[in-house]
């Protein structure tokens, strides 16, 4: 498993509803979906959910990004799903926007994950960087 780490350098912008690494999550995920990949956004809770799932929505029309909630839409789920349980389907990207990594995260081929600027949120990605590393998962930063 490879996982890429997204160190940003910014705080949230002021006034904005979507914190940068759910934006970030939601252009990587438009990115993998257009390289053919079936992609899982793996969040907290159901509010942060329909968060993303309004994010997408709002690309422009030549960003559309074919997705669905979990439960929702086609039986194996669009090209990317938005949840908070392991994926029926098979899906080799997970987009990891949630505090924690997931007890299914092994399926996965590929996972990014962020650090964000704030205190709370960076040591929590610190835990998941250990955790990934003490899985034997191939794992690289790149600052945004």
């Amino acid at each position: 498993m490879h996982a890429l780490f997204y160190l940003l350098e910014h705080a949230d912008e002021p006034g904005s509803d979507v914190p940068a690494h759910f934006d970030l999550g939601a252009r990587l995920a438009c990115e993998q979906y257009r390289q053919g990949q079936r992609v899982f956004i793996f969040v907290d809770n159901r509010d942060d959910a329909h968060l993303v799932d309004q994010h997408l929505w709002a690309f422009d029309a030549d960003s559309f990004v074919p997705h669905n909630l979990q439960g929702e839409g086609p039986r194996a789920g669009a090209a990317v799903e938005i949840g908070q349980t392991p994926p029926v389907s098979r899906r080799s990207v997970l987009i990891n926007l949630a505090s924690s990594v997931p007890d299914f995260i092994r399926r996965f081929d590929t996972v990014f994950d962020f650090v964000p600027a704030d205190d709370t949120r960076k040591h929590q990605a610190r835990a998941r960087y250990k955790q990934l590393r003490d899985l034997g998962a191939q794992l690289a930063t790149q600052k945004v």
